[in-house]
């Protein structure tokens, strides 16, 4: 019921079930109104006959037309009946006076014992009921054993048409929701795979020419304009780092063999050390810019392979073992098992890599730096926590974004790249970033889908 499309079935079946039950009930009552007003039609003109026979002859006319009329039970199920004052009967085809029966002038309805089939069975009769003048009675009625069958016969295919029409509403609904399900599913699958990378993917147009045929036509063609002006941007992209790298290049070469020099004076050795310093880091802001268009799918294909997150984690944390003692930081790192993880080695090695370099950078000497990789729920938990100034909360989702830079780190060495790269990378491995407070210091916790916890989710 969480699903739009399960809950507009659900209301269109109850909307059915509720207009076909009205329609079948209403044509139900009619129907049995109609068949009442019929009987009583048919039990007035009775009347009426024998009253003008009793107004034209008496008595002796009146008990002449009720022995005349007295053998049509079988043939119309006709009820005659009268008496005198005592009840002791004068003329008609009943034995004797219903003892139900204690009204006059009023419709009354009681039932006869009567053979049908070999055996004697219950009758209902309708019928009227008169005093005559002399305090005789009269009674005039008809069988309904046939009219209360066909209003059963009606009641049962009342609600066999009702049954029948939920169920049959029921099995569109459940039919529509699945399409509308399988539908929105294979569009959010081709949305997940562009939001990877793949600018090429497309979303699925059936030959049904429906409102989703129509929305993934628009779509797709808003990802024709995005990817066409993507790839014009890539490509003026790499071939601006392209152009960039050889002057750069070549710039540094020259300087460094200015420097060999031994009759330098010192102002302008010092001006050109710190413009190779300058170089060195424009190359690796430029570096840190490809590797995030690489990481974000807008480069080329990304290899994957099978990686030993832990066993990662370990090389980069002796890698920088030697700077954090120099320091005087402590740098411990814990791991669990090895669990099964697809991705880009060089890639989740730079992430690492960023998180360590700026735990080390602003961590205070005598501080605290801990790495730990953990496995629960289809995921790996690798979090880097430090006892450093930390990131105030509003800052903590601007940070992760390029070039964002808070006013207190602005004197430190740093392009503002690093944060953001690693934010790349966990979109390229389907994982996520979260920054917390460690009171004191900043916790960061990266969370990678392990390969079981991907199965499961295709195929939940």
């Amino acid at each position: 019921m969480r699903l739009s499309s399960a809950r507009l079935a659900t209301l269109f079946v109850a909307i059915f079930a509720c207009g076909v039950s009205l329609l079948l009930t209403a044509v139900y009552f009619l129907t049995a109104r109609v068949l009442d007003r019929e009987v009583d039609a048919v039990i007035r003109a009775e009347v009426d006959n024998l009253v003008d026979d009793y107004m034209r002859g008496g008595l002796i006319q009146l008990v002449s037309t009720l022995h005349r009329r007295s053998d049509s039970w079988g043939r119309t199920g006709a009820v005659y009946l009268l008496t005198e004052v005592n009840g002791y009967p004068i003329a008609g085809n009943l034995a004797n006076w219903p003892r139900e029966v204690a009204s006059y002038g009023t419709w009354i309805e009681f039932n006869i014992d009567a053979s049908d089939s070999g055996g004697v069975v219950k009758h209902p009769v309708r019928a009227q009921t008169f005093r005559l003048p002399g305090g005789r009675r009269l009674l005039v009625g008809t069988d309904i054993l046939e009219r209360r069958r066909l209003a059963s016969r009606l009641r049962t295919a009342m609600f066999w048409g009702v049954g029948s029409s939920v169920a049959l509403a029921t099995l569109v609904g459940v039919v529509y929701s699945r399409r509308v399900r399988r539908r929105v599913a294979v569009i959010a699958d081709a949305c997940r795979t562009i939001m990877n990378g793949n600018l090429a993917e497309r979303l699925p147009v059936e030959a049904a020419h429906d409102e989703f045929d129509e929305l993934a036509t628009a779509v797709n063609q808003m990802l024709n304009r995005i990817h066409q002006q993507t790839e014009m941007l890539q490509t003026t992209f790499d071939s601006a780092a392209h152009d960039l790298r050889a002057p750069l290049y070549r710039a540094r070469v020259r300087i460094e063999e200015s420097l060999q020099h031994e009759d330098l004076n010192p102002a302008s050795r010092e001006t050109m050390e710190a413009t190779l310093a300058e170089l060195d880091r424009v190359q690796r802001t430029l570096g840190t810019l490809l590797q995030i268009a690489q990481a974000d799918g807008r480069g080329r294909y990304v290899s994957e392979e099978e990686i030993d997150l832990a066993e990662l984690a370990r090389e980069m944390i002796e890698l920088y073992q030697p700077e954090a003692g120099a320091r005087d930081i402590a740098l411990q790192y814990s791991a669990d098992s090895a669990g099964p993880l697809r991705g880009n080695r060089q890639l989740l090695a730079q992430a690492i890599v960023n998180l360590l370099e700026n735990a080390l950078k602003y961590v205070p000497a005598g501080g605290q730096v801990d790495v730990e990789l953990r496995y629960a729920n289809q995921e790996a938990v690798l979090s880097v926590v430090d006892n450093g100034p930390g990131i105030p909360a509003e800052d903590r989702e601007r940070i992760l974004q390029p070039f964002v830079r808070l006013e207190r780190d602005r004197q430190q060495v740093g392009s503002g790249l690093g944060l953001s790269l690693v934010a790349a990378v966990m979109r390229l491995h389907g994982g996520s970033i979260e920054l917390s407070d460690n009171q004191p210091g900043l916790k960061v916790i990266l969370r990678f889908p392990t390969r079981r916890g991907t199965e499961k989710a295709g195929r939940d």
